[in-house]
């Protein structure tokens, strides 16, 4: 009986790995915030319609708009629930509309306007996709104790798209014209739908209607999420980990102005850096089943905190896309360890609107740190970059004073180790939602 009890379980959590492994893929590339989107607007946008570089910036701003309020979408998930299937029933209704929003924008003719309109109801249709995923792979961590082991899983796919447009990126946009492209966004899209369709046991089985997923009002959930303590550590981490001044214009302007590389080297070397972190995030999937979520935390965090300085010292291409290695080596832990302490972070029948919320803080301090970057490295000719690497460097280290403030239950265990005193404050924290 306890082997098949230890096959059963374990065949469970292969199949929850399983299903959420191609819902991270298909999500990865049906998005219109990613690269084969990205890459097609762009090109686009430049050399079909001449835009300038303004109107590009501008266009991306625009259609960018339903990532800063990711947290809508997400409140919206934690309170409703479409066809009475929940999260599969988000999936069914705005997957294909968001495949319809993608055909649209392919048959209906490429103009400035057309795209702006297109790519934004794709973008909004999308982030309710977003926030049902999001809440369900932190909803199901939880409940399974597996957030650290799905916090890695959803890392590797999703950075699979990434690096592959990395460095696909100039063949695509000459082999691969934009209406195809939106069209197998599209079919993307649709995939999504049809894994809509299948509810596994292992995932799905009794979710509902676990403790974890009881939620209140509206007014009593806003209320909820502001009380809950474990939210504003895990939000300010993620904020500090993504404002990375150095890490964007600043960089691609070093490589192509001051070592004289051709743009398709800062392309390279983000392929090579997102590549590197694939290894660490195998490495995390082991470690949070062995060491506490706390020890990951220090850990990650300290490895992470020098990763940009070996770029103040590069004085060509080739160096920098060696170091890329190094460098993405170094952040995978600490990526995946501050996924992990998010899902842990959510309150009952909250997760859709904090895990929306870290995705739209994680949006805005990737912009900011960038117009921060930009300034400071316009700010000297001579030492700017330099500047630029020293401010991401003092903004990690300001993560390690962070740490502390995490509640210590919340990150006291391994993954998959039973913790009773969170489950008893999630037991607490039901009953006096029910009083109100």
């Amino acid at each position: 009986m306890l082997a098949a009890s230890g096959r059963n379980g374990s065949e469970g959590i292969d199949r929850t790995l399983l299903y959420f492994g191609w819902l991270t893929l298909f999500i990865s590339l049906a998005t219109p915030a990613g690269y084969l989107v990205d890459i097609q607007t762009s090109y686009l946008l430049k050399n079909q319609l001449h835009a300038t570089a303004t109107e590009i910036s501008t266009f991306r701003l625009v259609t960018g708009i339903p990532v800063y309020l990711a947290f809508v979408f997400g409140l919206a998930r934690d309170q409703w629930n479409p066809l009475g299937l929940r999260d599969r029933g988000f999936f069914l209704i705005f997957a294909p509309a968001t495949a319809v929003a993608f055909i649209w924008v392919a048959f209906s003719g490429f103009s400035y306007a057309g795209l702006v309109v297109g790519i934004l109801l794709a973008m909004v249709s999308s982030r309710f996709i977003a926030a049902a995923y999001q809440g369900l792979i932190a909803l199901v961590g939880q409940e399974k104790l597996m957030s650290g082991r799905l916090s890695a899983l959803l890392n590797v796919v999703g950075s699979v798209p990434v690096v592959a447009g990395a460095f696909a990126s100039g063949y695509i946009s000459d082999h691969l014209a934009a209406r195809e492209a939106f069209l197998l966004v599209a079919l993307a899209a649709l995939s999504i739908a049809v894994l809509g369709l299948w509810k596994p046991v292992s995932v799905f089985g009794h979710l509902y209607e676990k403790p974890r997923a009881r939620g209140a009002d509206f007014v009593g959930n806003v209320r909820r999420l502001v009380k809950h303590k474990a939210v504003y550590p895990a939000i300010l981490i993620c904020f500090l980990w993504n404002f990375a001044p150095g890490s964007a214009t600043p960089l691609q302007f070093y490589l192509t102005d001051v070592l004289h590389a051709s743009d398709s080297i800062y392309s390279y070397y983000n392929g090579i850096f997102a590549a590197a972190f694939i290894p660490t995030f195998l490495l995390y999937g082991l470690l949070c089943k062995k060491v506490a979520l706390n020890k990951l935390l220090w850990w990650g965090t300290i490895i992470a905190v020098p990763q940009m300085i070996p770029l103040a010292f590069i004085h060509s291409a080739n160096v920098a896309l060696v170091l890329a290695i190094p460098i993405g080596l170094m952040g995978g832990l600490a990526t995946a360890a501050y996924l992990d302490l998010a899902m842990r972070s959510c309150p009952p029948g909250l997760q859709g609107t904090l895990m929306m919320l870290v995705d739209g803080v994680l949006a805005l301090s990737a912009r900011a740190g960038d117009l921060l970057g930009s300034w400071i490295y316009n700010s000297s000719p001579a030492y700017g970059f330099t500047y630029c690497v020293i401010a991401t460097t003092v903004v990690y280290a300001l993560i390690l004073a962070l740490i502390p403030l995490t509640p210590r239950s919340l990150i006291a265990t391994r993954d998959g180790e039973p913790n009773p005193e969170v489950e008893a404050e999630v037991l607490n924290e039901v009953r006096r939602t029910e009083r109100t």
